[in-house]
């Protein structure tokens, strides 16, 4: 069987976690790298706020080689499509044919992919693609998947910080989606089936971050999505 050669666009998150989860189980699917954007300034994953250290011990846990694009603290669009473009290009050079993402159900961040996929001759996989987001949250829990939430948008402070649970998922206000899809919360995945280890932390300070952002910025799972105004963000520091 000729396997499709791809990347996967890891966040170390809860989407990321179980589209992943599903994808090791493809066995059409080869996985050459974890792809994660980081802020060159802060050796942190891109908005998530995660330090580099925890992001590179849940690679090693993993087993799929770690691969790291470095930009700058929020890129313009120009900018990051012309990094990204860069080692998309690259990845094909290897040999790669598809990206596969976490994405939920956010038409128009995955139109915007897969065009720019389409740009350098790749292709797109999308496993969670429209699953209800309810429906995936409990079926991570009841693969004894652990994620705890390290950044928030600024109304919803009290969770961050908290280990995910059906009771924390039942409390969240009835506009918040389950997976938090449209950018209102990040997660920091660390234990679960595909970790051959649980990754060590311990829970650090919290701090309040604004951003001078247009309305629309760069359409990626690991920086501000398109379909958010930005105010502020909780963000929860885990540390080694």
């Amino acid at each position: 069987m000729d396997k499709k050669s791809c990347i996967f666009n890891w966040s170390g998150g809860k989407d990321s976690t179980l589209a992943l989860h599903y994808a090791l189980q493809d066995p059409t699917l080869e996985i050459r790298y974890l792809v994660t954007t980081v802020t060159e300034q802060y050796n942190r994953v891109s908005m998530h706020g995660v330090r580099e250290t925890l992001l590179i011990k849940q690679a090693e846990s993993i087993g799929i080689p770690l691969y790291q694009i470095r930009l700058g603290e929020m890129p313009d669009m120009e900018t990051y499509d012309n990094t990204m473009r860069t080692h998309l290009s690259k990845f094909k050079a290897e040999g790669i044919t598809h990206s596969i993402f976490g994405d939920i159900f956010l038409e128009d961040l995955r139109k915007y992919r897969e065009s720019k996929l389409a740009e350098i001759g790749l292709k797109a996989i999308f496993p969670l693609w429209h699953k209800n987001t309810r429906d995936l949250i409990s079926e991570f829990i009841k693969l004894n998947y652990k994620t705890i939430i390290v950044c928030t948008q600024e109304n919803l402070k009290d969770i961050c910080g908290k280990i995910i649970s059906e009771d924390l998922i039942d409390q969240l206000p009835s506009e918040i989606d389950p997976c938090g899809e449209n950018g209102e919360f990040h997660t920091f995945a660390f234990e679960g089936p595909i970790f051959r280890n649980k990754i060590p932390f311990t829970i650090g300070e919290q701090v309040f971050r604004t951003y001078n952002a247009p309305a629309k910025t760069t359409p990626d799972d690991d920086l501000p999505c398109s379909s958010t105004v930005l105010s502020g963000f909780w963000y929860i520091d885990l540390e080694e």
